[in-house]
């Protein structure tokens, strides 16, 4: 019998990138294909693999640490890709975004990417498809709206791969959940390995307490936010807990609303989508932020999260130094980013001025902490080996170790290039 082999091609110990080929004889299933962004945010590809070998690409989510390089695979052939229709949609949009900005520095372009798209097989969350005669089951991961763990059956054993994963419910989507789920090899994301997040209800009560002082003292609010799933998880939390706000919402964020609201089955409380979406108001054009601004109470969501680009550069450059206003961050902010050095030095700008708006971070992480994870892998029935991925260093060390001590399975920590043999 062939022996059943996963390569790491991106995502060994390291954030993002992701890219997993899974080998079983002349079948090869390639999970994710995603870019990561070097020097002077220059995008990285994983790994090369050979397309005409591979059996099915099957991609997780939208973000583009996932998806962002795989229309490269499809210049000369059309290989059977697996995804929820929302992650079609999805990808579509990040993608040509980013082929709008760094085009340049990529190694394909929409003609490329139409393929990947029309090779597209969709699969419902918690339903199964058999491609290349692989049954693939897809279950959700609760990262983002669409986000899918992939179990596949090769070799007459059952390979589980998390990609990117929540195990707590938010308003935007539900948390996974793997109880009952046989598998006898994972491979597990571990961005936050050794770290667990504060309770979601009391950062969510914090927010607002933080957002109706600045409204009631006549400032404005600036939340910048990924434009996929932290925007519209905001917007869920300010229409359930302060729908008499003056709430806008900006850039992509408006175009990804209207997306989600198509697929109400894979938002956790659609109910609450929509009613942000009737009671907020959505910027079409940039001649009214100047107006907004000037709008005492405005409340303000919009990309980019890590005040790289969007229309954030254009709100906080014209409320930095107002000390009723407050600008609050509610994703991660990576170094040598605005947004961090704004968290760390109070400047936006190197040796700027000081930013006299409050500056504030809240922890709504889409990704599972370090319980959360655990938890997951001792819900697998029939678990006996892990592959522990999307993780920096000491991280993804530090989590493996705890696997180990905790569920005494066999747990292997690749470096991009690593092949594992299965046992």
């Amino acid at each position: 019998m062939a022996s059943v082999s996963i390569t790491v091609l991106g995502g060994g110990r390291e954030v993002g990138r992701a890219a997993v080929l899974l080998s079983y004889g002349d079948k090869k299933i390639l999970f994710d294909y995603g870019i990561g962004l070097g020097e002077d945010d220059i995008p990285v590809l994983p790994l090369p693999v050979k397309p005409a070998e591979l059996s099915v690409v099957a991609i997780t989510h939208s973000h583009l640490d996932h998806v962002g390089a795989a229309p490269f695979l499809y210049i000369s052939r059309r290989i059977p890709t697996v995804m929820t229709g929302l992650t079609r949609e999805l990808s579509r949009i990040m993608i040509t975004d980013m082929l709008k900005l760094a085009g340049y520095y990529l190694p394909f372009e929409y003609p490329e990417l139409n393929a990947m798209l029309e090779s597209v097989v969709e699969g419902r969350l918690g339903s199964t498809l058999e491609i290349s005669g692989i049954p693939i089951d897809i279950i959700n991961a609760g990262h983002i709206p669409g986000s899918a763990m992939f179990r596949v059956e090769v070799g007459g054993r059952y390979i589980l791969y998390t990609g990117d994963v929540n195990t707590i419910d938010t308003r935007l989507v539900k948390g996974a959940d793997l109880s009952g789920i046989e598998a006898n090899v994972v491979v597990i994301e571990s961005t936050y390995g050794n770290v667990d997040h504060p309770p979601r209800s009391r950062v969510e009560e914090r927010l607002i307490e933080v957002v109706k002082e600045v409204v009631e003292d006549g400032g404005v609010v600036l939340i910048p936010a990924f434009a996929l799933g932290r925007s519209q998880e905001i917007l869920c939390l300010l229409a359930e807990k302060m729908p008499y706000a003056n709430v806008y919402y900006d850039g992509m964020a408006r175009q990804i609303t209207e997306i989600l609201l198509n697929y109400r089955r894979c938002i956790h409380r659609p109910d609450l989508l929509e009613k942000a979406y009737k009671i907020f108001t959505p910027v079409p054009r940039a001649s009214l932020r100047k107006k907004i601004l000037k709008e005492p109470g405005a409340v303000i969501v919009t990309p980019a999260g890590m005040l790289k680009g969007g229309p954030a550069l254009y709100y906080i450059k014209r409320m930095w130094s107002d000390r009723r206003s407050a600008l609050i961050f509610v994703s991660f902010q990576a170094p040598s980013t605005p947004g961090r050095r704004v968290l760390e030095e109070g400047v936006f700008e190197e040796l700027g001025p000081r930013v006299q708006a409050r500056v504030m971070w809240f922890d709504f992480s889409s990704h599972a902490g370090v319980s959360g994870l655990l938890g997951l892998l001792k819900s697998v029935k029939g678990l006996e080996e892990v592959v522990v991925i999307h993780g920096g260093d000491p991280t993804v060390f530090d989590f493996a170790a705890l696997v180990e001590e905790e569920l005494g399975v066999k747990v292997h920590t690749p470096s991009n290039g690593e092949t594992i043999e299965l046992g």
